[in-house]
């Protein structure tokens, strides 16, 4: 039996689709005219002209940047920085979040209360820059990763799906033989891929756009991520070096930010699968 719905239903999924469609075009229409002002002619884009479709194509923003040393020396410090942190973030949060899930640890309220007050109040910029410079971690990938290693939020979401996973698997492999340890690598880190992949890839993110940390705690041109140069390119209006650059301005802006938003354009939809999961999760009570 065919259902007919109201004149009222009808309107409001015209009205949700138009809304949808004006939200697609609001996200998609900035990255295209990104794209099509990086190929274009460096004086079709500095007069305005360039609206959707690339004017006057030419490569000579990207063929200036591929060939410039300073782009894949910070290209690699990005994606070094990335990955540490990354890593060492996850370890780190699921380290701390599984024993924070088990009601019966001692002190377990107190640790909280002191994790949440991190949410509202900071030691800020001066102490911490203070604390590493002591530590002798200036100049190194360490001030970059270890200061912002923990973020209280993803710490909470770990831990609150830890607790929602069912004890009896825990409880059959320690009577296999398993210690907590054991339990955590081999039996609940394989079961929570869409929170890990989920706060792995905000974590990613987050470091591949971070460029503050690298203005405080590195001195050296050597140890600059992506981001300095880009921020240089697009704030400071500096170019890379080489002569001529100052006319290919404009289109170099834009083709630095799709050279260094495209890595995380290709990830994403590797990961996306795991948003998926991660909102179904606790959907189903048992």
């Amino acid at each position: 039996m065919k259902i007919r719905e109201s004149f009222a239903s009808r309107l409001f999924d015209a009205v949700n689709i138009l809304i949808m469609l004006g939200l697609i075009v609001v996200m998609v229409y900035p990255m295209l005219f990104v794209l099509s002002a990086s190929f274009s002619d460096n004086a079709m884009v500095a007069s305005g002209k360039v609206l959707l479709l690339p004017k006057k194509i030419t490569v000579a923003a990207y063929e200036r940047l591929v060939f410039n040393p300073d782009l894949w020396r910070s290209y690699w410090n990005t994606i070094r920085y990335t990955v540490v942190h990354t890593v060492l973030t996850l370890i780190a949060t699921s380290a701390m979040a599984y024993p924070l899930a088990k009601r019966w640890l001692p002190g377990r309220r107190p640790i909280l209360l002191m994790a949440a007050f991190t949410l509202l109040f900071s030691g800020g910029i001066i102490p911490t820059f203070i604390i590493v410079q002591k530590l002798g971690l200036l100049n190194s990938i360490w001030a970059i990763v270890l200061p912002s290693l923990i973020s209280t939020w993803h710490l909470f979401i770990m831990r609150t799906f830890f607790e929602a996973l069912p004890e009896e698997i825990e409880d059959a492999a320690t009577i296999d033989g398993c210690n907590s340890f054991q339990v955590l690598v081999k039996v609940v880190l394989p079961l929570s891929m869409p929170v890990l992949a989920t706060i792995g890839l905000f974590t990613a993110v987050n470091q591949w756009n971070a460029f503050f940390d690298s203005l405080i705690y590195l001195n050296e041109r050597s140890m600059y991520p992506l981001q300095i140069m880009l921020r240089n390119i697009l704030i400071a209006g500096s170019t890379v070096q080489g002569e001529g650059d100052s006319q290919h301005l404009e289109t170099m802006k834009y083709a630095i930010i799709m050279i260094a938003t495209l890595p995380i354009l290709c990830i994403y939809p590797f990961i996306q699968k795991y948003f998926v999961q991660g909102s179904m999760i606790g959907g189903v009570k048992g």
